[in-house]
């Protein structure tokens, strides 16, 4: 159908259903250079993601796909590593018309990140790129490599012209965590990263602000008007977030060593997790609301005067793990026998303003735990004064709202109720609700989300700089302290911690939930 060119503007697309509220978030002519293409985390998560956003309809056409690693292939080697990839880890059906698409634009760079003349490589695949595919300029760098290597990418990407695209386009860099492995590092890399790139235009992946239930706890605490009257000291006892994973380092010893789970984790994900459960409400949900409230949470954060008594840092040691016995961390392949490392961190920490003055969140990571496992648990106080008789009470816990991010995202709430039968006898019951049996649609990757949001330049769910600065003020003084106090102490493996870690919310007559 011919469209006079004055009437243009006014026209509507008569198949446009306003239901439909896909078209906002597909991403308009781009492509996607990553370097460490050849790492676990790219075969088994970006790739894989990629193809799943393709699946669904949200990457334009041309979508191109670039890879840079130290490997001798060819194009056609990189597509068939992405093609098996994609068929062992996507999330959705393999279709072949939309492989053969996504596939023409695949290219592969070999080089190391001090080789020039792959540097120049790069910048002649992607110029190609642009008038082979359409992508318009527009190109983001995914840094999936260790971060030691982080300053020396972005200033190749600057020597060779990369990090400025044409007029009218625009260039992003993508960084994993961890940003930095304390205060002093994390401001000299946002320093080394802001000479190349503009702060809006670099993005820190924390997959987990990715996913579903992170999101969720927005929505459950600001549509809802039954949580938030009770969101606060009046009525919360305490908080408790927990991210236990039931497998040690792997083959991760030249990652992991030196950096523990405090700076792994707690520093990122978890402080992340409860900025959004102890934030004020955001004027809109746009990355300068969010941030504002995040970054308030965050600054009022205060330690515990008694770091000792508050804070515990252990090592996992040899024990039974999925019907097998597993070594100690001492005992993991290239793990120094003397080491500090802490594979389980445990910090109380408390939140210094009206809403939080007074309500401990407990804060705790680990690995070769009970079982994989994340989730944000706000315990309620206990009903000031109870009419029945202590007998008829004497199982009851506290109330509690439970929020699963993994692996089986949604959430529970804890409450008592009556136990059928003649006598009156109360119980603690639950009432649960799960993304898989609510919705029709399966909840998408967290990387699907981040790199659709990175290539539409949303930057709602990604740390800005100050947020990973306060995040470090908070943790570099308990890091300070263990440095300077003893050795980890020790927990079997597929236990929940050290006696330690129980000990000390028992000292505040409280425990640690099972999960």
């Amino acid at each position: 159908m011919r469209v006079p060119v004055g009437a243009a503007a006014d026209w509507v697309n008569p198949l446009r259903d306003p239901r439909d509220r896909r078209l906002p978030r597909i991403a308009g002519p781009s492509g996607l250079v990553i370097f460490g293409v050849t790492g676990d985390l790219s075969r088994k998560k970006l790739m894989p993601a990629v193809y799943d956003l393709a699946n669904r309809g949200l990457l334009p056409p041309g979508f191109s796909l670039v890879g840079f690693a130290r490997r001798d292939w060819e194009d056609q080697d990189f597509a068939e590593v992405v093609h098996d990839a994609v068929k062992q880890h996507a999330r959705t059906p393999f279709r072949e018309e939309v492989w053969q698409q996504l596939s023409e634009g695949m290219r592969f760079v070999p080089g190391d990140f001090d080789d020039d003349t792959a540097f120049k490589h790069l910048r002649a695949a992607v110029e190609d790129l642009d008038s082979s595919r359409g992508t318009g300029g527009n190109f983001a760098f995914y840094l999936s490599v260790p971060p030691k290597f982080f300053p020396k990418v972005v200033k190749q990407l600057k020597k060779h012209g990369l990090a400025e695209g044409p007029r009218d386009s625009w260039r992003r860099a993508v960084i994993e965590k961890p940003f930095g492995h304390d205060l002093a590092s994390a401001r000299e890399l946002n320093r080394i990263v802001h000479e190349v790139f503009d702060p809006e235009q670099v993005f820190r992946i924390d997959h987990y602000l990715g996913k579903e239930t992170v999101q969720n706890i927005l929505a459950l605490r600001f549509a809802n008007q039954m949580y938030e009257p009770v969101w606060n000291r009046s009525f919360v006892d305490h908080v408790q977030i927990t991210m236990a994973e039931d497998i040690g380092i792997g083959g991760r010893a030249g990652y992991y060593d030196g950096i523990g789970a405090a700076r792994d984790v707690i520093q990122n994900h978890l402080l992340q997790l409860m900025a959004l459960t102890a934030m004020e409400e955001p004027i809109a949900f746009d990355a300068e609301a969010l941030l504002t409230e995040k970054l308030k949470v965050l600054k009022s954060v205060r330690l515990p005067e008694d770091l000792g008594a508050h804070t515990v840092r252990a090592q996992y040691a040899k024990g039974w793990q999925g019907g097998g016995q597993v070594v100690g961390y001492l005992q993991e392949d290239g793990i120094d026998p003397r080491s500090r490392t802490d594979t389980y961190a445990a910090l109380r920490l408390e939140i210094a303003n009206r809403r939080w003055a007074g309500v401990p969140f407990y804060l705790r990571a680990g690995k070769r735990l009970g079982r994989r496992v994340t989730e944000i648990a706000v315990v309620f106080q206990r009903a000031p004064h109870s009419p029945f008789d202590s007998t008829a009470t004497e199982e009851l816990g506290e109330n509690a709202i439970v929020i699963r991010v993994q692996p089986d995202e949604g959430m529970t709430v804890r409450f008592d109720s009556k136990v059928p039968g003649t006598s009156m006898e109360i119980r603690d019951v639950t009432m649960d609700f799960a993304y898989g049996e609510s919705f029709t649609e399966s909840s998408p990757e967290a990387y699907e989300r981040l790199i659709l949001d990175v290539l539409l330049g949303d930057a709602n769910l990604f740390p800005r700089p100050q947020e990973v600065e306060e995040s470090w003020k908070i943790l570099d003084p308990v890091e300070a302290y263990w440095d300077d106090h003893g050795r980890p102490a020790q927990y079997p493996a597929g236990t929940w911690g050290p006696p330690q870690a129980d000990e000390m919310l028992t000292r505040d007559g409280r425990s640690w939930r099972r999960p």
